[in-house]
């Protein structure tokens, strides 16, 4: 049957394993020292191991091939002393303590977009929590996203700086609101890792537009590096546009 299913890239694989515990159902190993899938009717296809892989070796594709099969899943289990999943809830794993950012097989880092409401504007004296968030997507650090993520087609990208939702209280309104979102710190996170990341993204999908949010300290200028690199390196002519947040939180330019 023509179905979804995980596809492991062996060139880009380097065999770290972050990519097993993630998968509930059991369905990739280890083989000489390259991840591979089990079997293909263990794989859902949901694809929660994506987000896993820091070598951005795991992709979905749509091919011919087995249906996946729950009955095998629990078997495949059982044979391994492990309890069977909720189908379609991933179990979270023990932290692999491995220092690669990637959550150890955290369920939070499974794929998903969000068909929000038509926003309407809050009234001053509106109760705590009953404001209507504008975030379409899941998961948004830099670290989880896959490149190939469906809500990247045709969709304006907001790169934002992990502190600027904290200092700018009109976030979700006036910049999230519509738009596709990635998230991370040029300070803490790897630049190269961000840009060629980014790169990739770019390459992938139809974004139709690039916005930075930074905010004003000079560390924060690795993020703007980041995207104007990664829209040359893409080979794509993409809007570009830029706005500082002050660290007290107005916006600066």
């Amino acid at each position: 049957m023509l179905r979804k299913i995980v596809k492991i890239d062996p060139d880009k694989c380097d065999g770290c394993g972050l990519c097993v515990p993630s998968c509930a159902e059991g369905a990739i190993t280890i083989i000489n020292g390259k991840a591979v899938l089990a079997a293909d009717n263990l794989c859902d296809g949901l694809g929660a191991c994506l987000g896993e892989c820091p070598k951005d070796a795991i992709t979905i594709e749509e091919r011919d091939t087995d249906a996946f099969d729950e009955a095998a899943v629990e078997q495949h289990l059982a044979a391994q002393g492990k309890p069977a999943p909720v189908h379609g809830v991933h179990t979270p794993a023990a932290p692999h303590g491995g220092g690669h950012g990637h959550g150890g097989g955290c369920p939070g880092s499974r794929m998903m977009s969000f068909n929000r409401p038509a926003a309407t504007p809050a009234p001053a004296d509106s109760a705590k929590g009953s404001r209507q968030s504008r975030l379409a997507q899941w998961p948004v650090q830099m670290q989880l996203v896959s490149p190939t993520a469906p809500y990247f087609q045709n969709a304006d990208l907001l790169l934002t700086a992990d502190c600027v939702p904290l200092a700018y209280a009109g976030y979700h309104e006036d910049f999230l609101d519509g738009k596709a979102v990635i998230m991370g710190c040029p300070k803490l996170d790897d630049n190269d890792f961000f840009m060629n990341k980014l790169t990739e993204i770019l390459r992938s999908s139809s974004i139709k537009s690039v916005t930075v949010l930074r905010m004003e300290v000079p560390c924060c200028g690795g993020i703007t590096w980041a995207a104007k690199e990664a829209i040359k390196n893409s080979g794509k002519v993409i809007p570009y546009a830029e706005v500082t947040i002050g660290i007290q939180g107005q916006i600066k330019a």
